[in-house]
């Protein structure tokens, strides 16, 4: 059953200036695995002086709030998303570039797809992110989570990062942001604005060949023509989640419309009209098999948010 909120609180979110606000949006469209319930409030601020002052009333009011991103290894419950939901758009803020003989910093807007990193990259010369091609999301989602390969993760190459509280925005540069595998730890209520990457001159072929090389073999060995959320579990420390998955017998293995890929066990895929309730059915069943089997507990890489019904 899916959640149908009030719409009081969309409507005192709508008084504020440059808040474009949805009541009871739906969310499963927003996210790459194409299921989960409505938003209470989906909010799109269109200036940075809104998206504080949304803050702001998300505060005083004691609001839950959830950022979403691009909506990859995002889990909406069913029961949908209680309180605000901000979506930053791609073009919120300028993008800006500073490029020198030796290095180049580009600082882009939060809500940006990462693909635009590596094509700004490319286009003013510039190389060291090539291990970001073809992660799906948005770079305030990249930061977040730290998102990255075997080759590299985000933070190697941001240089600072701006954020917006309830009493203001701000900058805070790589160091004064605890990081580590697939995590960061942000100031709490913080949101992701915009992004600064410092890169380097380089060899501009051989970037473009590790990347096409990269989007190869990701289409070779990720099921990406199905609705998923990547990875469904951060690799353990000396093995892979994939493999283990695969050792206690649950590729392919399929619960109500979601089914554990064919093509890679880590990731779990849509088979149209799953349910949130079915990935994460499906998403327990594989921890649990493992540590009961392997005697190792696997850590989710996927973020639950919203309400889930039993």
């Amino acid at each position: 059953m899916v959640a149908v909120f009030s719409s009081s609180l969309s409507e005192r979110v709508g008084r504020l200036s440059g808040c474009e606000v949805t009541a009871n949006a739906p969310l499963a469209p927003l996210t790459s695995v194409r299921v989960g319930g409505p938003a209470e409030a989906l909010v799109r601020p269109r200036s940075a002086d809104a998206l504080v002052a949304l803050l702001r009333l998300v505060r005083e009011e004691g609001v839950p709030l959830t950022v979403l991103g691009g909506g990859a290894n995002t889990l909406v419950g069913d029961g949908g998303i209680p309180g605000v939901t901000v979506k930053l758009p791609g073009d919120l803020f300028p993008e800006l570039a500073d490029v020198g003989a030796e290095e180049g910093r580009l600082t882009l807007g939060a809500g940006a797809a990462i693909v635009r990193l590596c094509n700004q990259m490319r286009s003013h010369g510039l190389v060291g992110a090539e291990f970001l091609a073809g992660i799906p999301g948005t770079l305030g989602g990249a930061v977040t989570m730290n998102a990255g390969t075997k080759n590299g993760e985000c933070f190697r190459v941001v240089e600072a990062v701006e954020v917006a509280t309830a009493d203001g925005i701000g900058w805070l540069a790589r160091e004064r942001i605890p990081h580590r595998y697939r995590h960061s730890e942000l100031p709490p209520g913080a949101v992701v604005t915009r992004v600064r990457f410092l890169l380097r001159k380089g060899d501009l072929e051989a970037s473009k060949k590790a990347m096409d090389e990269d989007l190869a073999y990701r289409k070779r060995s990720q099921p990406l023509s199905q609705p998923n959320f990547g990875s469904v579990f951060t690799n353990p420390p000396g093995d892979f989640a994939g493999r283990l998955i695969e050792s206690v017998n649950l590729k392919g293995h399929v619960i109500g419309r979601a089914q554990v890929s064919t093509l890679h066990a880590n990731w779990i895929v849509n088979l149209g009209g799953a349910t949130a309730h079915d990935v994460l059915s499906l998403l327990t069943l594989m921890q649990s098999r493992v540590r009961e089997e392997r005697g190792v507990e696997l850590q989710p890489e996927v973020k639950r948010v919203g309400v889930f019904q039993p």
